[in-house]
């Protein structure tokens, strides 16, 4: 599943780049680091799926997605979550909130849980 990671914290992108390496089936095609980059790389390279942070320097996650002529699964990956009931209004698969870790307790509703949202791009 080919797949950019956008987020203007390099350190966000490199963690998430990091947990994404233990799935085979999710190839890391590009990082973008705003919005600018990822609509160039998203029309270039026409991924499955965007990790997308929301707030950003510039256009934001939101205004990224209302320009794409093409738009990909979403999973936005934030440290907000005030943001989600939006998120899920323009039919992202999910909403992360950072920092996302592998191990997280998925009992916990305010946890994000990383096992099942790797479970749910699987099914789609």
């Amino acid at each position: 599943m080919k797949t950019i990671i956008i987020d203007d914290e390099r350190l966000a992108r490199k963690e998430l780049n990091g947990l994404l390496q233990h799935y085979p089936e999710i190839e890391i095609a590009a990082e973008c680091g705003n919005a600018e980059e990822a609509k160039k790389a998203i029309e270039q390279l026409r991924p499955d799926l965007i990790f997308l942070d929301i707030q950003m320097p510039g256009k934001d996650g939101f205004q990224l997605l209302e320009e794409l002529e093409y738009v990909p699964k979403v999973i936005f990956v934030t440290a907000y979550d005030e943001y989600a009931l939006k998120a899920f209004k323009v039919n992202a698969l999910d909403y992360l909130l950072k920092p996302v870790e592998e191990e997280r307790d998925c009992q916990k509703p305010s946890k994000s849980c990383w096992v099942n949202t790797m479970m749910m791009i699987y099914q789609h």
